[in-house]
């Protein structure tokens, strides 16, 4: 068929398209559980007046 890319795998043809959109939703998968191991930002801890006084 013209205008039409095929991956060949494995099993069979499957269309590219097919191809790129599970691997982009493999890759937004990834991303989302990237995002949720990092956690929350923590606060820095505030310097103490004391020592901002020594420093300037």
């Amino acid at each position: 068929m013209l205008g039409r890319t095929v991956a060949r795998q494995g099993l069979g043809l499957i269309p590219a398209r097919l191809v790129r959109g599970f691997g982009a939703a493999v890759m937004a998968v990834a991303a989302l559980v990237a995002a949720a191991n990092a956690g929350p930002a923590q606060e820095p801890t505030p310097i103490p007046a004391q020592q901002v006084a020594q420093s300037r």
